[in-house]
């Protein structure tokens, strides 16, 4: 008898057969970041489509159509009329809100006088908002005979029709339209110069003048009135408020002297001149100084100008 179990076993062991494992294409890593990135591609597709129906919809929809002038809102304005605002913005009537050039718009605005900035907004569905922000006026100027007001940058300005603020100013003198604006802000500097001056020590000497003359930077001149008359005040270039107190401080003795006063030269430290502008002073001038110890310096100064020695008095 044979046995088979003996049979079947064998001194060499055989290898057992292998299993093939079947691996990607890719390695996991690498597979992760690839499903990412599609990951990211779709959402930034599906966002750009989003975009551009959003987009085809807001600037093709009558819903964003600026129908009429009733749509845009203006605010901060006093003395700039809504249909200075709205003759800049004719053009967007019946247009997409989203095609109102903002910009160009801005610098329309900033074009009116009266404009020293502007900003736009758009109010959906189909509003705008226009914000002004007007000038400051600081005096009255006299351009070709007519009286306007000017700010402190030189910019001048129509007084308004429908004047709701009443403005209190002197009125500059020997000012053009022709000038260039860079002339008128040199003068203007002279003038926020001049009243500051006069009301820092808080007497506001500025409300006593009539007119000024700013035409010449070394001879600020200025028309002061009181209820006896009107005085042309020769300032010069500084000192404006010593200068105008010797003026407060001796003008009604200077009328008493003098049988019509019509101007007083405060150009020259511790030197009056009484009437220099008048005709009847230009063979003679009068020579007026404001302190004793300054008597022996009523000699003309030395500005080039020759001047007829006068008789000098002395003020105590």
């Amino acid at each position: 008898m044979l046995d088979l179990d003996d049979e079947a076993e064998s001194p060499f062991l055989r290898g057992q057969k292998r299993v093939p494992v079947r691996r990607g294409a890719l390695p996991r890593r690498t597979a992760s970041r690839v499903k990412l990135a599609l990951q990211l591609i779709a959402v930034v597709t599906v966002g750009a489509l989003v975009w551009t129906a959003l987009e085809h919809y807001a600037t093709q929809s009558w819903r964003f159509r600026l129908d009429s002038s009733d749509n845009v809102t203006i605010a901060g304005t006093n003395n700039v009329s809504r249909s200075q605002v709205l003759d800049v913005m004719a053009s967007d009537i019946d247009r997409n809100i989203f095609f109102v050039p903002l910009e160009q718009r801005k610098r329309q605005l900033e074009q009116i006088p009266w404009v020293q900035s502007a900003s736009l907004m758009r109010l959906l569905p189909n509003r705008l908002k226009v914000v002004i922000a007007e000038r400051t006026p600081v005096a009255f100027v006299e351009i070709n005979s007519r009286i306007q007001l000017i700010d402190a940058n030189g910019v001048i300005m129509e007084i308004p029709t429908n004047q709701s603020t009443r403005y209190s100013f002197p009125v500059i003198v020997g000012m053009s339209d022709s000038e260039p604006l860079s002339t008128r802000v040199a003068r203007m500097r002279i003038y926020s110069q001049l009243v500051k001056e006069l009301d820092s020590s808080g007497a506001h000497y500025s409300a006593d003048l009539s007119d000024l003359d700013l035409s010449d930077p070394d001879d600020v001149k200025a028309t002061v009135t009181d209820p006896h008359g009107a005085v042309l005040v020769h300032l010069g270039s500084s000192n404006f408020l010593e200068h105008f107190k010797v003026y407060v401080a001796h003008v009604q003795e200077w009328r008493a002297q003098f049988h019509h006063l019509e101007s007083v030269n405060l150009r020259y430290d511790h030197q009056v001149i009484v009437n220099p502008d008048s005709a009847a002073a230009e063979a003679t001038q009068t020579a007026v100084n404001t302190k004793p110890s300054a008597a022996v310096e009523a000699a003309a100064p030395s500005t080039g100008q020759k001047q007829t020695p006068g008789k000098t008095k002395k003020h105590k």
